[in-house]
């Protein structure tokens, strides 16, 4: 599967108008498109901060399911709305699975669960690793297929790998790592990844 790790900025205070939104309006009308809608997020150390990931089974399915919600009436009477909450939308890693990100039951995300989610970013391209800790829920690293939909920009020229767990990772960082960053991660209600 490829999945977008997405973390936007937003205008202070206003993280929970678009939780609110997004959870009302934007869950079942991307995945009725045939798009994953797999978790979302409050990044607790960053109080601005609100972080999603979104599933596609390719890249062609990705392009078809973001133009016809992009495109169509949810977004047009709620996008508008939603922008106006954010700073910027661009923080965007767009992955392919590794270790597949589990989906448990919408709505029944313990309202004090903590996901962690560490990145490394190489220099280059990398192998896949062979093991994962055992707390791991998922694994992710860099997609490097070309983003076919320029109107919402990804990264690019990044190698990554995403670890998500239930608690900070206990692994060896490989020499090859450049930087890492952590995020700690209470997911919303309605997130299926909690």
């Amino acid at each position: 599967m490829i999945v977008e790790l997405r973390r936007y900025t937003l205008h202070e205070g206003r993280r929970d108008e678009l939780i609110d939104l997004f959870d009302r309006e934007f869950v079942e009308t991307q995945e009725e498109l045939g798009m994953a809608v797999l978790g979302q997020f409050r990044d607790l150390d960053r109080p601005d901060r609100f972080v999603w990931l979104r599933g596609f089974t390719d890249m062609q399915s990705r392009r078809t399911g973001l133009t016809a919600f992009y495109s169509g009436p949810v977004w047009a009477k709620h996008g508008p709305a939603a922008n106006a909450t954010m700073l910027d939308s661009d923080d965007v890693l767009l992955l392919r699975e590794i270790v597949a990100v589990p989906v448990f039951d919408r709505g029944t995300a313990n309202p004090e669960s903590v996901l962690h989610a560490t990145i490394w970013h190489w220099a280059g391209p990398f192998p896949d690793p062979t093991e994962s800790p055992k707390e791991t829920l998922a694994v992710l690293r860099t997609e490097y297929a070309a983003n076919d939909f320029p109107r919402l920009p990804v990264r690019e020229g990044e190698h990554a790998l995403v670890w998500l767990t239930h608690s900070p990772l206990q692994a060896d960082v490989p020499v090859e790592v450049v930087k890492t960053e952590h995020l700690r991660l209470r997911p919303t209600h309605r997130s299926t990844l909690h």
